[in-house]
């Protein structure tokens, strides 16, 4: 049974990371793998977070959607018995389905997990990279709290080696295509990042490079999936005929990516290399 704490949410402070600070030296990779859309509890869902465990994953970031509500209930069974094993090893954004009931379902379940108040925004490390996880559902405009804070953090770290997660994705070939709405992210991020990953659109979609960033969404995570244009002219690569997740593999100015199905399958690899 979940034990609810007192809702407090730290909107615009950097808090302490979620997730601790990996920092190799030049040898092993830190290996981080990214997926949303999967917290339903059903047998695809399964599938995604076993390849996920069966990795030995440093670390998770969840990119949102606890189906169908994202209540306390639905964080007991559809999203603990799939992902509960790599909790404390997860770095979560929230999705829209979870949003609305925050307060009841995704703030106290991450509070609890991390003992602390789960605050809607924040910054951790690994591998020698920042993570920063925005929030798509609220205060997201130029001039907002959440902007203004990011924008600080990006000033504070300097280079590009900076890896930046939400929901809705900017970028977006999906069902649901562009959200315009967050351009200030983006706006945000040029010059100081080098990759954003988001989920909401359930494929598998990887960008060609746009101001020095490359968007991947990673949205495959086990909940139906949702066909891609695949005539987009703006995509390196998509998928909407598995369901999978990207692995990520950090080293100091360098990230190696894999979209890769439940099955083991490669899809497609990809490299960043950053700035310092």
């Amino acid at each position: 049974m979940l034990r609810v704490l007192p809702l407090l949410v730290a909107a615009a402070l950097a808090l302490p990371a979620c997730g601790g600070d990996d920092r190799p030296a030049d040898g092993p990779a830190v290996v981080v793998w990214a997926v949303g859309d999967g917290a339903d509890g059903g047998p695809a869902a399964e599938a995604v977070a076993e390849r996920i465990v069966e990795d030995r994953a440093a670390r998770l970031l969840y990119l949102g959607d606890v189906y169908e509500t994202g209540s306390a209930e639905e964080f007991a069974a559809h999203y603990e018995p799939v992902y509960g094993s790599l909790a404390e090893r997860t770095d979560p954004t929230p999705g829209n389905h979870e949003w609305p009931l925050h307060a009841e379902g995704y703030d106290p379940y991450w509070s609890r997990v991390k003992d602390r108040e789960m605050p809607r925004w924040y910054a951790t490390r690994a591998g020698g990279w920042r993570l920063i996880s925005l929030n798509s559902e609220v205060d997201h405009e130029d001039g907002s709290p959440q902007v203004k804070w990011l924008r600080s953090q990006l000033r504070r770290v300097g280079g590009t080696c900076t890896i930046v997660f939400w929901h809705r994705p900017f970028l977006n070939a999906g069902r649901y295509g562009d959200q315009v709405d967050v351009a200030p992210f983006v706006d945000a991020l040029r010059g100081h990042a080098a990759i954003v990953l988001t989920g909401h659109d359930h494929n598998m979609q990887r960008f060609r490079p746009q101001d020095g960033i490359v968007h991947y969404v990673s949205g495959a995570g086990g909940h139906s999936r949702y066909e891609v244009e695949s005539g987009d002219p703006r995509l390196a690569f998509s998928d909407h005929g598995h369901d999978g997740a990207l692995r990520i593999q950090l080293r100091r100015r360098r990230a190696d990516l894999a979209f890769v199905a439940s099955d083991a399958t490669v899809l497609d690899r990809s490299s960043v290399t950053c700035r310092r």
